[in-house]
Formats: structure tokens, sequence, C-alpha cells
């Protein structure tokens, strides 16, 4: 029987704590909780098996934004932030902090738990497909990383799945709401503006290569080289 997936639930309200993890136990997945980010860290640390952390924005101690902060800067472990605020300025910060879904409160468990599966199962599928060089970039899907000419590139989880998805689909038109389903997964109920950020963020870090990704106007982007 294949092992269990463990997940990091981290929230300061106990009731928002037991309904994910009912939801997430009642699907088969591991749960650990922690209520505040302190804790959130230190069994982070601790635990080597943690396939995705939810976390909760406004927490006393760390918030929220800190513990992302600090789990960026050693781990890619998939990140879906919960927030009470549905601002965009914060849902803008959240993804430059290398967030990978962002769910706003009140929401539905069910949705909750799609996107913690579409997450993992594309986490999982990356790491089995080998690796893509195109126009001098090279991906290799299995370590997760992504060189250019040989020099290293940082990326978060999500401009690494849109880079994948660009280069596996070079030279073919794609738009915004196809990106948003392959990439983002269907579910989820962002906007196109989502996307041009990531793309932006992308082209920036590809430097030179960044001109591969063009804008198709009124429609989407493709990737040529």
């Amino acid at each position: 029987m294949a092992e269990k997936q463990k997940i990091l639930v981290v929230d300061d309200e106990s009731r928002m704590r037991k309904l994910v993890r009912d939801f997430l136990v009642k699907h088969d997945f591991d749960v650990v909780e922690a209520g505040d980010g302190e804790a959130a860290l230190d069994l982070f640390y601790e635990d080597k098996d943690i396939a995705l952390i939810i976390l909760d924005v406004m927490m006393p101690k760390m918030n929220g934004w800190e513990v992302c902060r600090e789990i960026r800067q050693s781990s890619k472990v998939p990140i879906i932030m919960l927030t009470a605020k549905s601002d965009e300025s914060d849902e803008l910060m959240g993804f430059d902090l290398g967030v990978d879904e962002y769910i706003s409160k009140p929401f539905s468990p069910k949705i909750l738990v799609a996107r913690v599966e579409a997450i993992l199962r594309r986490t999982n599928q990356l790491s089995v497909e080998g690796s893509l060089e195109i126009g001098g970039i090279c991906l290799d899907k299995n370590a997760h990383t992504v060189t250019i000419d040989g020099k290293n590139i940082e990326m978060s989880f999500k401009e690494f799945e849109l880079l994948t998805y660009f280069m596996e689909n070079v030279g073919i038109a794609l738009s915004r709401e196809k990106i948003l389903n392959n990439v983002w997964n269907y579910d989820y109920f962002g906007d196109a503006r989502t996307i041009d950020t990531h793309v932006k963020k992308l082209r920036s870090k590809l430097g030179d290569k960044g001109e591969y990704i063009k804008t198709i106007w009124g429609m989407g982007y493709k990737f040529e080289v």
C-alpha cells in the first residue's frame, strides 16, 4: 500500500485546524498540526516527510508570511496560504514569496482537498519524467532545477511548473485559461492576473531567454525559441 502523504496544517484557530484535518484524514492523508508559526517551523525542521504545508496568514508570534519566507530559504515544499482577506496585494506578496496556492476564508474544504491533491499529483508527476532542454534552458524535473548556460536559476514551485508547461508546449499558442487549467488546476478561482504576474517574474529570472515567452495579445502566451 502506498505510504500516506503528510500535510502540516498551521492555524491558530483549533476549530479551523480540526475542520481541515478531518477532511484531509478522510481523504487518506496524514496530518500534523501547529497552532503558531514558531511551532510550525520546529515541526517542519524535525519531520522530513512533510509533503505540503497549509498555512494561515494571520497568526501570533510569527505570521504566515514570515513562516513562508523562512521555509523557502531551504525548501521548495508546496505551500497553500489561507487568508481571511481577499486582498490582491496580499496575494501578489504571497506569490513573491513562492506560495503555490491561495485560498480565501471562508472556503469549501472540498476545494481545499482538491487543490492539495492537484498540487501533490503534479509534484509527484514532476519527479518521474526526466529533463527538457530548449534554447540553452535546461530543466531537470527530477532534481527540480533550471540552469541557463550552466548557471543555476532559483525558482518557486509555481514558476518551475509554468516553465515546464511552456517548454512542453513549445511553439503552441496557449490561452490564459489553458494555462490556468494546466498549471493552476481547473478549480483555481483566481484570474488571469495571477498568470501575468508569474510570467513577468519568470521572464525576469530567465534574463535574455525571457524573450522566448511571447505575449499573444488578447489571448495568452507562446514559448518560442
